[in-house]
C-alpha cells in the first residue's frame, strides 16, 4: 500500500542541514578530492583577496590533530551587523549559502567564488572552525561547531558556539580560517602534503609576487616542514618550470600581459622538440582543464598570427594554403590566465569556460601582442624558429594525408583489421561496456575464456607498444598495437576525438605486476594522455589490480593484492597454508582471473585522474622523454630498491 503524498511529507532543510545531506552536490564527492575541496575553498577566498590587489601573503598550515587553517594578509572579514539579518558579518559569510561579497564588482573585480556557498559549505562539513579576522584595528574571533542536537534529533550543522569576540587590538588586517574536517562525513580526513603543495605552487606561479607558506606540522624532518614559494616571473617561471625536462626550440619565453575588452590577461609561451602541444589555462586562477571559450580565441589569434607572419616573410605564397592552428602549436608549453567579471562555467567542477565575449576578446589580444613580437626585428630568430617547425608539421601532415596513411587522416583507423584481435562483447549499451588491454597473447587467451562476454572486451597487446613520448603523430599511428586500441575504442584521437563515439565506458590496462608490466603501464597512460586525453579527465581509464598472492589450505583459497593483505590471509586460515606468488597474469588459469581481477563483485580497479595536468606534463615528459640524467635523478630519489617480500623471506612459505 502507497503512502499518502502530501504537503506533510514534504522535508525542508534550512541552513546548512542541506550540505551536510547530499555533501556531494557542493564539493564532489566525501573522498579525498572532496577533502581537499574543503581547503581549496578557503585558499581561494584568500586568493581572491590577493588577485584583488588587497593581500600579498597566504600561509597555510596542517595542523597534527588533523586540521587545518589558512592566513591572508587581507582586508579582514567584516564583523559588523548586517542591516537586515541582524548577525555580524562572520556569522552571515559561514553560516548562510548564497552570502557574500562576490556578487557585485564592488568589493571584487574579479573572483573564483560564484554562488557564495564556498566557506558555508566548509563550516557545515567541519567539527569546528575558528575564524580570527584583524579589521579595522581589533582582532576579532568566533567559533562554529557541528554536534549532534538531541532536540532536534540530528546533527546542527556549523552552528556558531561563542559569540564574535574582540580579543585584543593590533595592527595587523586580514584574516585567519582554522577547520578540522568531520570524520563522520569524509571517508578520509589526513590531507595529502603532496597534494597541497601542488596546488600552492601552481597558485604562486598564477599570481606573480605573492609568497605563499607552506607548513606542515605533522612532518617530522624539520627541514620538510616548511616551504615557501614565490616567483616573480610569474607564467614565465612556470613555463620554465613545465620545459626543464624539454629541449626549447629558443631561450626567450614569450610573456605577454595586459587588458582587453574587460578581460584582464596573462599569456606565456615556450616552443620545444617535442611533438606534442602543451596548453594550461586558468579563469580568475581556477585550472580549467576542459578549456573553454579563453583557449579557443588563444589558439584563433595564435594561428592567425603566425599564417600572417608567414605571407610577409614569404614563407607562404598566395598559392599556398595556410597552416592549420596544430602544426604551430607542435610542441608548444603555454600558459593562460585570464581573469573575467562573470565567468560561467560549465559544470559544478568548473572545468571549462563558457563566455561567448571572451573568445574575441583573447583572440584579439593574442593576435596583437604577438603580431607585434614577431614584427620587432630583435625577434626574428624567435619567430623563425616557430615558422621552421610549423612547416616541418605541416610537412609530415601533408605527406601522411597524400599517402593514405593514419597520420593525420585518422578517418583511416575504421578500416584496420581487428580480425583476431579484439574479442568484442554482445552488449551495445557503451555504458554497460568495458574493453580490457591485456598484457601478452597467453593472458589474452585466459581473459578471453574467463571474461563475461555480454560486456566484457578483451585486446591483447604483444610486446611493449611504441613509447609515443618520442615519437611524431605519424610514426605512432603506423604502430600496429595502437591503430587497434583507436580503432576498438571508436573515438578517434587528437584534433578528431570524439568522446561520444566511445564504445567501452571502462578501458582497462591489465598488465603483470612487474618492471615490463609496469612500463607497458606507462606507455598505454602516456598515449592515452597525449592524444585521447578526455578519457582521463572523463574517468574512462583504469588499471587492473590483479592479485600478488594466492594462499591455500584444503579446499580453502585467498587471494591477496599486497603484503598487508598476505598477512591478514594467512592468518585467517591458520596453519599449514602455501603460498603462491603470481609472477604474471598469464601463470592463472580462466577461472582464477576472473574471479580474482575481472569479476565486478570481486576485482580491484585503480581509476586514473587528473588532478594537476601541469605536474603530470612534467612528469610524464620527465619519466617518458629523451633525457637520461633527470629521470635517473627522479628514480633514485623516489624509487624504493629495498623493498622485498619481507613476508615470504620470514616465513619461507612461497611456492
Amino acid at each position: 500500500m502507497a503512502k499518502t503524498y502530501s504537503a506533510s511529507t514534504l522535508k525542508v532543510l534550512e541552513g546548512l542541514d542541506a550540505v551536510r545531506m547530499r555533501p556531494g552536490m557542493y564539493i564532489g564527492s566525501t573522498g579525498s578530492r572532496g577533502l581537499h575541496h574543503l581547503l581549496w575553498e578557503i585558499v581561494d577566498n584568500a586568493i581572491d583577496e590577493v588577485a584583488n590587489g588587497y593581500a600579498s601573503t597566504v600561509q597555510v598550515e596542517l595542523h597534527r590533530d588533523g586540521s587545518a587553517s589558512v592566513e591572508d594578509d587581507g582586508r579582514g572579514l567584516p564583523v559588523d551587523i548586517h542591516p537586515e539579518l541582524g548577525i555580524t558579518g562572520v556569522e552571515v559569510i559561514y553560516t548562510r549559502l548564497h552570502a557574500g561579497g562576490k556578487f557585485d564588482h564592488e568589493n571584487y573585480a574579479y573572483s573564483g567564488g560564484l554562488h557564495g556557498v564556498g566557506a558555508s559549505v566548509v563550516n557545515a562539513l567541519s567539527k569546528w572552525l575558528v575564524v580570527d579576522s584583524c579589521i579595522g584595528g581589533g582582532h576579532y574571533r568566533m567559533r562554529f561547531e557541528s554536534n549532534y542536537d538531541p532536540k532536534e534529533g540530528k546533527v546542527a550543522s556549523g552552528r556558531a558556539v561563542t559569540p564574535l569576540e574582540r580579543v585584543g587590538a593590533t595592527r595587523k588586517h586580514g584574516s585567519r580560517i582554522t577547520f578540522l574536517p568531520d570524520d563522520t562525513v569524509f571517508e578520509e580526513t589526513r590531507f595529502s602534503a603532496e597534494t597541497v603543495r601542488r596546488r600552492l605552487r601552481e597558485l604562486a606561479y598564477l599570481n606573480k609576487g605573492l609568497e605563499i607558506t607552506f607548513i606542515d606540522e605533522r612532518e617530522k624532518d624539520p627541514e620538510k616542514q616548511k616551504a615557501v614559494y614565490r616567483f616573480d616571473g610569474g607564467l614565465a617561471d612556470y613555463v620554465a618550470y613545465i620545459n626543464r625536462d624539454k629541449t626549447p626550440l629558443y631561450e626567450n619565453i614569450l610573456l605577454f600581459e595586459g587588458m582587453q575588452d574587460d578581460v584582464r590577461l596573462s599569456l606565456a609561451i615556450q616552443h620545444t622538440d617535442d611533438y606534442s602541444e602543451s596548453i594550461f589555462s586558468y579563469v580568475n586562477n581556477i585550472p580549467t582543464a576542459e578549456g573553454g571559450t579563453h583557449e579557443m580565441g588563444f589558439k584563433s589569434g595564435l594561428t592567425r598570427a603566425l599564417n600572417d607572419y608567414a605571407r610577409r616573410v614569404g614563407a607562404l605564397k598566395e598559392k599556398d594554403n595556410n597552416l592549420m592552428g596544430e602544426d604551430f602549436r607542435e610542441g608548444i608549453t603555454a600558459v593562460l590566465l585570464a581573469f573575467v567579471r562573470n565567468p560561467q562555467f560549465e559544470g559544478q567542477t568548473k572545468g571549462r569556460l563558457g563566455n561567448t565575449e571572451v573568445r574575441p576578446a583573447v583572440e584579439a589580444f593574442v593576435y596583437a601582442r604577438l603580431t607585434e613580437y614577431l614584427e620587432n626585428l630583435k625577434n626574428q630568430d624567435v619567430a623563425q624558429a616557430m615558422l621552421e617547425k610549423a612547416l616541418r608539421a605541416s610537412k609530415v601532415r601533408e605527406a601522411a594525408r597524400k599517402a593514405k596513411e593514419v597520420a593525420r587522416a585518422k578517418t583511416q583507423l575504421e578500416a584496420a583489421p581487428l580480425v583476431g584481435k579484439l574479442s568484442a562483447c554482445t552488449g551495445r549499451k557503451a555504458e554497460e561496456n568495458e574493453m580490457f588491454i591485456v598484457e601478452g597473447d597467453s593472458a589474452g587467451g585466459s581473459a578471453k575464456q574467463g571474461r563475461d562476454r555480454r560486456f566484457q572486451a578483451i585486446l591483447p597487446i604483444r610486446g611493449k607498444p611504441l613509447n609515443v613520448e618520442k615519437k611524431r603523430i605519424d610514426q605512432v599511428l603506423a604502430n600496429e598495437e595502437f591503430r587497434s586500441i583507436i580503432t576498438a575504442l571508436g573515438t578517434g584521437i587528437g584534433e578528431d576525438f570524439d568522446i561520444s563515439s566511445l564504445k567501452y565506458y571502462k578501458v582497462i590496462i591489465l598488465s603483470d605486476a612487474d618492471q615490463d608490466g609496469a612500463h607497458i603501464r606507462a606507455i598505454l597512460l602516456t598515449f592515452f594522455y597525449r592524444y585521447m586525453r578526455p578519457l582521463i579527465t572523463e574517468g574512462h581509464v583504469y588499471i587492473g589490480m590483479p592479485p600478488l598472492y594466492r594462499v591455500a589450505k584444503g579446499e580453502k583459497i585467498v587471494y591477496a593484492y599486497d603484503d598487508k593483505e598476505l598477512s591478514r590471509a594467512t592468518a585467517s586460515v591458520g596453519k599449514g597454508y602455501t603460498v603462491q606468488r603470481y609472477k604474471g597474469l598469464g601463470e592463472m588459469d580462466p577461472s582464477q582471473l576472473w574471479e580474482t581481477t575481472m569479476n565486478p563483485e570481486n576485482r580491484q580497479l585503480m581509476q586514473v585522474t587528473l588532478e594537476d595536468v601541469a605536474e603530470a606534463e612534467r612528469l610524464v615528459t620527465l619519466l617518458m622523454g629523451d633525457k637520461v640524467e633527470p629521470r635517473r635523478d627522479y628514480i633514485t630519489a623516489f624509487a624504493d630498491f629495498n623493498k622485498v617480500d619481507t613476508f615470504l623471506e620470514r616465513e619461507g612459505k612461497a611456492k
